[in-house]
């Protein structure tokens, strides 16, 4: 299967739609039942379950979390998801700016199967600690 331009973005836009929505279960669904997420090399998030607990964590951390997608490439079913997110850290009350991208295998429904996602972690850590 090959996934257009055109699907690309579409996927995209209703992921972003997504996590935009605060809720874990919204973005598991885009996502096949036994799909999962590994973030910067970091432990797997497994099937929708996983999923939905990776969200929940990053939404408990930043509670007003805005997703907007910064760009779309693809080839054959492998998508590259460009995106930054906005926010307020719960704990310390610090605006955030993060960027980032996630990288999917998606199948022929136009669900993740596999997403390997990448954020700068030091940049987060500086950002939730800036005086």
């Amino acid at each position: 299967m090959t996934i257009s331009i055109e699907q690309a973005t579409k996927l995209a836009a209703g992921y972003t739609a997504a996590w935009n929505t605060g809720s874990p279960d919204a973005v598991a669904e885009f996502y096949t039942s036994d799909g999962g997420i590994v973030i910067n090399r970091g432990a797997p998030w497994t099937g929708r379950a996983g999923v939905a607990e990776m969200a929940a964590g990053f939404f408990a951390d930043v509670p007003d979390l805005s997703l907007v997608c910064d760009g779309v490439r693809c080839a054959g079913e492998h998508v590259i998801y460009l995106w930054t997110f906005t926010g307020t850290h719960a704990v310390t009350k610090r605006s955030l700016k993060i960027a980032g991208w996630e990288e999917w295998d998606v199948d022929a429904d136009f669900k993740v199967s596999a997403s390997r996602g990448w954020f700068d972690a030091d940049d987060y850590a500086r950002q939730v600690a800036a005086a």
